[in-house]
C-alpha cells in the first residue's frame, strides 16, 4: 500500500506527472490559471458553471520538485463554506482513496477524485465551453435591464426570443455572459445550447 503522509497543497507533484496546460479567463478561479492536463483544465470549466460552487484555485507543481510530493488538481470551496480539494482524472496519488479522504479531514475538507465520464458524458462540458468564451463580455445596463423584466413578466423564455431584447452589444455575448455572472440560468445537460434553450432568471 501506498505510503498515508499527509496531504500537503503546497507540495507540487513529480516531473514525469507534470503536464501544464495555461488557462483561460475564468469566472470563479484565478485570473491566470495554469492547469496540470488538459482533463484539469476541462473539469476547472465545469467548476466555473456549477452553482454549488463558490470559488476555486489551481496551483501547477515545478517540474523540479520531488517525485513523492503532492498537491491536489484544485482547491475548492462551495457555498456553504465547505473546502474541497479536487483532483482531475490520470492524477497519481499518494495513497488510496479512504487515505485521502482523511488527510483531507485533517485539514478542515473533503476529498475528491472526479471520473472521466463526470468530465465528458453529456453536454454540460460542451455547454459550459461555449458560453465560457464571453465570460469578459460586459452587458450594457440597458440590455440587463431589458432581459431581466421581459423574463420577470413572462416568465421562461427560448434562447432566441431573449437574443431579440437585447439591443445595445451583441446578443449571444450578452445573454451568455449574463448566464455565467449569474442572472439567468439555462439547462446545460439535456442538449446543446440553441434557440429553443428555455432561459430562466435567477432571483438572489
Amino acid at each position: 500500500m501506498a505510503s498515508h503522509e499527509h496531504v500537503n497543497p503546497t507540495n507540487s507533484l513529480s516531473a514525469d506527472a507534470l503536464q501544464a496546460i495555461s488557462g483561460r479567463p475564468t469566472v470563479k478561479g484565478p485570473a491566470r490559471p495554469i492547469f496540470r492536463s488538459k482533463t484539469a483544465a476541462d473539469l476547472s470549466c465545469l467548476l466555473d458553471l456549477d452553482p454549488q460552487v463558490l470559488s476555486w484555485s489551481s496551483v501547477t507543481p515545478s517540474p523540479a520538485q520531488r517525485e513523492r510530493d503532492y498537491i491536489p488538481d484544485f482547491m475548492m470551496e462551495d457555498i456553504d463554506g465547505g473546502r474541497w480539494i479536487l483532483d482531475a482524472p490520470g492524477k497519481k496519488l499518494p495513497c488510496d482513496l479512504p487515505a485521502m479522504s482523511e488527510n483531507a479531514a485533517k485539514q478542515g475538507a473533503q476529498y475528491r477524485l472526479f471520473e472521466t465520464s463526470e468530465i465528458y458524458d453529456g453536454y454540460r462540458l460542451q455547454n459550459a465551453k461555449d458560453l465560457l468564451r464571453y465570460v469578459s463580455h460586459s452587458v450594457p445596463l440597458g440590455d440587463r435591464m431589458r432581459v431581466l423584466a421581459i423574463l420577470e413578466e413572462q416568465g421562461p423564455l427560448p434562447f432566441g426570443d431573449c437574443l431579440r431584447i437585447i439591443r445595445e452589444t451583441q446578443p449571444v455575448a450578452a445573454l451568455a455572459s449574463m448566464i455565467l455572472h449569474g442572472f439567468v440560468e439555462v439547462e446545460l445537460d439535456e442538449a446543446l445550447l440553441g434557440p429553443e434553450t428555455m432561459v430562466r432568471r435567477i432571483r438572489g
